[in-house]
């Protein structure tokens, strides 16, 4: 990735080193108006996240893979609660920001690109992570990859969102087009200051929808908390029976 198209990067390191409460980061996406993402939000503490987050963290055990680990917020604090844990990042500075920051053990690659000669009791995607899958028809790789790293027993951390409120018309009903693509499926595109990103797909996924793909895909889903707003978090499990 070159450094002028590592939009998460640049803006974690900059903020490493002059910690700007207004910096930001301008997220454009096709289904919604243009969002701003405080850089800020990176660098949160344990008492600072989500309860779908905390309580996620709470339930890794073994050796943990926490995929997309940004500027290692999650990883930091499981690192202080002793865990084994390999924060796995694609982003080039923002595995260097971890590592300023002390996470120990920092992998600068792909998810789909390992090897799975290493296998993890649980692999943590949060911040709707799992949306590397990108569509519905990326879940076959998504989920052969996971195959892949799971360490017999092992468990899928993870948490999404149901994006269905952005189709809320004023009489509380929901217009869907059925005919379109999954509805969860967005194209993205971000920048910070003088740096602008490319586009790239992500996948939000409800939470019916993820129990039917895991199953087409011999995982199993339960729901453990539901979030504030359309959002949940669950575990995902291989299915051996």
């Amino acid at each position: 990735m070159q450094a002028k198209h590592d939009i998460m990067g640049q803006a974690g390191m900059d903020f490493l080193q002059n910690p700007d409460p207004n910096a930001i980061i301008k997220v454009w996406s096709d289904i919604a108006e243009t969002d701003e993402l405080p850089v800020s939000y990176f660098f949160r503490t344990f008492e600072e996240m989500p309860l779908l987050e905390q309580q996620a963290l709470s339930l890794c055990r073994g050796k943990v893979l926490d995929v997309g680990a940004g500027m290692g917020s999650h990883s930091l604090y499981l690192q202080e609660k002793k865990a084994d844990v390999t924060a796995l990042e694609i982003s080039p500075m923002a595995c260097e920001v971890m590592k300023l920051r002390g996470v120990q053990k920092v992998l600068n690659e792909n998810f789909y690109n390992l090897s799975g000669e290493i296998k993890y009791d649980t692999v943590l995607f949060l911040m709707n992570g799992m949306g590397i899958a990108e569509n519905i028809d990326g879940f076959k790789r998504f989920f052969n990859q996971l195959r892949l790293l799971l360490a017999p027993g092992g468990q899928v951390l993870m948490d999404s969102s149901d994006l269905k409120y952005l189709f809320l018309e004023e009489d509380g009903s929901i217009f869907i087009d059925l005919n379109a693509h999954y509805y969860g499926e967005i194209i993205y595109k971000m920048s910070y200051r003088q740096f602008k990103g490319k586009k790239f797909p992500w996948l939000f996924i409800d939470e019916s929808s993820m129990e039917f793909y895991a199953k087409e895909n011999g995982f199993c889903f339960h729901k453990l908390l539901n979030g504030k707003h359309y959002d949940y978090m669950g575990r995902l499990e291989i299915d051996n029976f």
